[in-house]
């Protein structure tokens, strides 16, 4: 980070601020069935009154109270560590009185990214038995309603919902799974705030003050100042362009696309209309599963994912919480030689992402679809996810991660690689050892020979007398079969660092 985030933290208690002032209101994401995140004496709960109104809030034995400032905002904190599973209500007094029904304390997590988290239960593997059996009455999802704006929203629509065969069909497939195995290992009530649109990239979810707080990245945020400007001049050549191709008739093609300047992918919108207005309430952590729309960059992405976790971190102020993400899965044909890919280089992106505090990564590298962006096996992603958050947050005795990439050693002819997390030891799926590729001084790589030795892989070819670098399942769709004995496969990686395709260009 060429810069540290200097601009003033926007909390949703300042986003209130510009409502009409009226009798004690909440944000939507307060509501009946909601789930509470447990954080000893700091759960906050906090809305608007009218300035000066003392607004009393209780919760299965606890109460706490507050006064509105001048501008009508107030919060308080709950001790909710001693309120157990059952559920209850919890009632917000002022000038009237808002209660909540069917309330809990446990965990909560938000899950965000593109089309993959977006993916719903009914979309993914085995459904009907999926269906019949989602009866967790202590697994809750509230879904953000989609929405985009150019300045930051006080609000968002959607409702908290318990998880039972009748709607789980509609929640997020990787939200559900991760919140699923959560709740069977730890035996508490986890909530899921599901804020998520297809297609996006990560510019859209990070704000304006972190793009420009960085140079690598700021002219996302100035390319769209400059394209405001120039609007009007935009719009009206598309309505040439739409007479145009209504004169033409068929012979033109299809109709002009329609410009926008509150499309998905502006800088900064989905932040503002589905981040900022839930920043505050009370979370764990969260889940992330986004990547292909960045392909392109991953170089950049090595910057940019990274001002995003920050950013959301800065704005929330709950410190480092714990933020897990989903490597990009196999996707597309397989390359009959080894050959660059720009969906490796993101894949390194992510992986770099783990060099900052309380990350961790779910490697989906052997169950993608080659043919669909949208693998159906949801469940393991969702599982591989928290198997992150059981060890690190919650100190279950699991083996969060694949092996990782960690040293090389060059000895004569081939190379020993060693690796962090072997889970008590390497394995390969098949006869064989596949996906390493070898390459001397000439960069030139080629399929190479490779065998478990320990807890290192030594790899060799005749072709490469003197080896450099090698690399492991580099490739947008690579044959790759490495895992350790918790059954979690190995994540691609490369030990050179010579540029990619998606490196700057001079």
């Amino acid at each position: 980070m060429k810069r540290v985030l200097a601009a003033a933290v926007c909390t949703v208690a300042s986003l209130w601020s510009a409502s009409a002032l009226a009798d004690v209101k909440m944000p939507t994401i307060f509501g009946d069935n909601m789930v509470l995140q447990v954080m000893g004496a700091k759960t906050p709960v906090f809305g608007k009154a009218d300035a000066g109104e003392k607004v009393t809030i209780k919760f299965k034995g606890q109460e706490a109270a507050a006064t509105a400032d001048d501008k009508g905002q107030w919060k308080v904190t709950l001790d909710v560590s001693k309120a157990g599973v059952e559920p209850g209500e919890l009632s917000v007094a002022g000038k009237n009185t808002i209660t909540f029904k069917n309330v809990v304390a446990g965990e909560v997590w938000v899950a965000s990214g593109q089309s993959n988290m977006e993916m719903v239960v009914q979309s993914s593997k085995d459904f009907d038995k999926e269906k019949a059996a989602a009866d967790f009455p202590q697994v809750r999802m509230f879904t953000v309603k989609k929405a985009v704006s150019m300045t930051p929203l006080p609000d968002v629509q959607g409702q908290w919902e318990v998880c039972t065969p009748q709607v789980v069909g509609h929640f997020s497939a990787v939200g559900y799974f991760f919140a699923r195995e959560l709740n069977q290992q730890l035996k508490v009530p986890v909530g899921v705030i599901h804020t998520s649109w297809g297609g996006t990239a990560a510019e859209p979810w990070t704000s304006k003050e972190a793009l420009l707080a960085d140079d690598s990245l700021k002219s996302s945020w100035t390319d769209y100042e400059k394209y405001q400007a120039n609007f009007p001049t935009i719009e009206a050549k598309y309505k040439e362009a739409v007479e145009a191709w209504k004169a033409a008739g068929s012979a033109k093609g299809k109709e002009p696309r329609q410009p926008s300047l509150t499309g998905s992918n502006q800088p900064a919108n989905l932040y503002n209309a589905m981040i900022a207005p839930i920043v505050g309430y009370g979370i764990r952590g969260a889940i992330w599963y986004q990547g292909e729309s960045n392909a392109g960059r991953a170089y950049q992405y090595r910057t940019l994912f990274p001002t995003m976790i920050k950013d959301w971190r800065t704005r929330w102020g709950e410190g480092d919480f714990p933020f897990y993400f989903v490597q990009l899965a196999n996707f597309m044909g397989k390359d009959a030689e080894p050959k660059e890919s720009g969906w490796a280089e993101l894949r390194e992106a992510q992986t770099m992402t783990l060099k900052y505090p309380n990350t961790g990564m779910a490697v989906i590298i052997d169950i993608g679809d080659e043919k669909d962006i949208h693998p159906k096996n949801k469940q393991d992603v969702g599982k591989r996810l928290a198997q992150w958050a059981l060890k690190k947050d919650y100190g279950k005795n699991v083996v969060e991660s694949g092996p990782l990439y960690d040293t090389m050693a060059v000895e004569g002819g081939s190379i020993r690689l060693k690796f962090k997390h072997p889970g008590g030891g390497l394995v390969a799926k098949g006869e064989k050892l596949t996906g390493f590729a070898i390459a001397g001084e000439d960069k030139k790589f080629v399929w190479a020979d490779a065998k478990i030795d320990g807890e290192s892989v030594v790899v060799s070819s005749p072709k490469v007398e003197k080896p450099v670098a090698v690399r492991y399942g580099w490739g947008n769709n690579p044959d790759c079969n490495v895992y350790n004995k918790a059954d979690l496969p190995m994540s691609p990686f490369r030990t050179d660092e010579w540029p990619g395709v998606t490196a700057p260009r001079k």
